[in-house]
């Protein structure tokens, strides 16, 4: 199997659709160097097929509200529950996969999505398995800082 087109670029150019047409945030890629670390919120999602691994997105817990505030339409990040935050940061990770995911299968085929899971914590990454490849785009989202990632495996042939 030969992937065509750029995993990072995939990853950035689903991300910025999803921001831009669904969420009325901007995204754009930044430095290297500046990453959320403290009261961060974690949107995962896993994949299998001819490419496996896991998207996510890392932001601060304020973005996260904004995220929430926007996509539920609320002009308050006041009246918004701990569930709704977490429920809207899932539904982005989500939403990214799907854009994502149709940026990528027709390099790689076919490829089952799961359920998304967030978390909150400090300093979260996600832990690089042997033959993965990791690929990070620091954003910034409105005035926010976030990162999407992705770790993944091509499958070899006959798996």
């Amino acid at each position: 199997m030969t992937i065509t087109i750029s995993l990072a670029d995939a990853l950035f150019a689903g991300a910025k659709e999803v921001f831009e047409t669904m969420i009325f945030m901007s995204l754009e890629k930044c430095a290297d160097d500046v990453v959320p670390a403290n009261d961060c919120l974690l949107g995962t999602i896993t994949f299998k097929g001819g490419l496996e691994g896991c998207v996510g997105i890392c932001c601060s817990s304020a973005c996260a509200k904004s995220v929430a505030a926007n996509m539920l339409g609320m002009e308050s990040e006041s009246e918004m529950s701990e569930s709704e935050i977490y429920d809207a940061i899932g539904e982005v990770t989500n939403m990214i996969m799907g854009s994502f995911k149709a940026r990528i299968i027709e390099s790689v085929g076919e490829v089952q999505v799961s359920i998304p899971s967030v978390i909150r914590g400090n300093n979260l990454d996600a832990v690089i398995l042997e033959g993965q490849e990791r690929v990070c785009v620091p954003v910034m989202l409105d005035e926010h800082v976030a990162v999407l990632s992705l770790l993944s495996k091509r499958k070899s042939p006959g798996q």
